[in-house]
């Protein structure tokens, strides 16, 4: 098995995923999963498409993640290694996608808009 790359996004962080053959180990940015995402939490999301499809250990994983809190890269990991599980075996396609881990999240931060205090608020308004 070659390796196999993906790429996932959520907000404004951006995942790029290497998988391999291997024994399970997982780092982000040259850090292990675990100094990398401290809470149990975060690290769940990142497992839970080798959790739904049961490959976990089976894989080695390099991830280069940037942008964005450690909650959207952690979702922009989840998506890119659903993808790669996807082309892996075609079968976990119907495991992860009532999940809802195949579908790109398309929230974004809305803009400041001109003449206006943020997005939506607007400077206070004077009568008098």
């Amino acid at each position: 098995m070659e390796v196999i790359h993906k790429i996932g996004r959520r907000k404004t962080a951006v995942a790029r995923v290497y998988v391999s053959e291997g024994k399970g180990n997982i780092t982000v940015n040259k850090k292990d999963l675990n100094d990398y995402f401290t809470t149990s939490t975060l690290q769940y999301k990142v497992n839970q498409p080798f959790n739904l499809t049961e490959t976990a250990g089976t894989f080695d994983v390099k991830i280069n993640v940037y942008g964005g809190g450690i909650t959207g890269q952690a979702e922009a990991i989840r998506l890119a290694l659903s993808r790669a599980m996807v082309e892996l075996n075609e079968e976990n396609k119907s495991t992860l996608k009532p999940e809802g881990l195949l579908t790109r999240d398309p929230r974004m931060v809305e803009r400041k808009k001109f003449g206006q205090k943020k997005a939506r608020k607007k400077f206070q308004f004077s009568k008098r």
